[in-house]
């Protein structure tokens, strides 16, 4: 899977990406991320931004610099042979992403997939008729621009491709799972070594006993219970 993020500040990427899964699944060639600036197609002197028309706080990415960058990542795309691209914008008002969003581009075999991280405002609407972009929302509420939606998109669909995350069973969407886990110490003393600056006493906080009695099926009737 590669990735096209059109961002004015790659920079914010770089901590998220050069970790953990991700970083690996870069190392090992699963997913492949590229960043294009807006800023370098943006004229010297000139604002990548402007005032809407019709008024309105705030301002609003300019096209111009904007349809160069996506240009740029379009055309890095068609020198590869069967591609299949989608174009997504970020905005409060898109079509919700889920899990079951981003399963679907896996399955229906994209093999790449542009990311218009906006600011301010966002972007002038032109710019999504250009290359027919989805608006994509991640939540009903508003942020400073569409870097953080991207490193969430980047990072749930990235975990549906084949071998990223090591084994298939470790996607928690595939088994049953619940609001309460537990791994070891089977018992958890607390406050630990005694009491505390408040005199609370030592209080043990156990394991619930159906998840270590290996019956599967009572374990799977308790985790759907406590969902």
């Amino acid at each position: 899977m590669n990735f096209h993020i059109v961002t004015i500040f790659p920079e914010m990427f770089s901590s998220y990406l050069n970790e953990s899964i991700l970083a690996r699944a870069i190392k090992e060639k699963k997913i492949k991320i590229d960043f294009y600036n807006p800023l370098v197609f943006c004229p010297p002197k000139k604002r990548i931004d402007d005032r809407p028309y019709g008024g309105g706080p705030g301002m609003v990415l300019r096209p111009e610099p904007m349809i160069k960058a996506i240009e740029q990542a379009i055309k890095k795309i068609a020198k590869k042979k069967n591609t299949k691209v989608k174009v997504i914008n970020f905005a409060p008002v898109g079509n919700k992403f889920t899990t079951s969003y981003a399963k679907n581009l896996v399955t229906k075999k994209y093999t790449d997939i542009v990311l218009i991280s906006g600011r301010y405002e966002g972007i002038d609407a032109r710019v999504k008729k250009i290359f027919k972009a989805e608006d994509i929302s991640i939540g009903d509420y508003v942020l400073t621009g569409g870097e953080l939606p991207a490193m969430i998109l980047v990072d749930c669909i990235s975990r549906q491709v084949k071998g990223v995350l090591g084994k298939y069973e470790s996607l928690e969407e595939e088994r049953v799972s619940s609001g309460e886990i537990y791994t070891r110490p089977e018992v958890l003393e607390y406050p630990f070594g005694g009491k505390n600056i408040q005199n609370k006493k030592i209080k043990k906080y156990k394991v619930p006993k159906v998840l270590l009695s290996g019956n599967h099926k009572d374990i799977d009737e308790w985790k759907n219970s406590h969902r």
